[in-house]
């Protein structure tokens, strides 16, 4: 016969089932699951915002956070940002060449683990409309808070629009094609 449980047994199988269909449907929004297990405290993401300072500083110096850098290459006027995309997906492609070879764990000594995606047109239509959004604007959701920071404000409606784009597709996720 079936086993009675308890009301704390009841409650752990609530909520170890909650995150592992909390872990399921993000694995289909995601490339690479890697979600550490170890809490840690609040002031521990500090130096994430330290890290992200410098790659702030890092675009700005690099000149990547400028318009006119952006529409340069949108015009083909310029090799400048190619050059910054290209050594990115370079490092990119060696870095998980290297995490898979050699199984690279976490600082904590955790598992990375590449989860494989499908291609779906839907891709192509959210990179176009990306495309489309970054030329007319001059900006790109990683160096929008760089651009704040370096003074262009105007950069917030880009910000602002950039946050409810991703509201509304959220909202209509489960009717779009994918």
């Amino acid at each position: 016969m079936g086993e009675v449980l308890s009301k704390k047994q009841m409650k752990s199988f609530d909520e170890q089932s909650f995150v592992d269909a909390d872990y399921e449907v993000r694995s289909l929004d995601t490339m690479c699951m890697n979600e550490s297990q170890i809490k840690q405290r609040w002031y521990h993401h500090l130096q994430y915002a330290a890290v992200g300072i410098l790659f702030g500083i890092a675009f700005t110096k690099s000149e990547v956070i400028s318009w006119f850098r952006i529409q340069e290459m949108f015009r083909l006027q310029s090799f400048h940002m190619y050059g910054v995309i290209g050594t990115a997906i370079a490092v990119g492609m060696l870095s998980i060449w290297l995490i898979k070879k050699f199984k690279v764990k976490t600082i904590y000594g955790e598992d990375i683990i590449f989860h494989a995606r499908k291609f779906n047109r839907g891709q192509i239509v959210g990179g176009l409309l990306f495309g489309f959004g970054w030329a007319m604007t001059g900006a790109c959701p990683g160096p929008l808070f760089a651009q704040i920071g370096a003074g262009f404000l105007v950069v917030i409606v880009v910000l602002s629009s950039a946050i409810a784009g991703t509201w509304v597709y959220g909202y209509f996720r489960d009717r779009l094609p994918h």
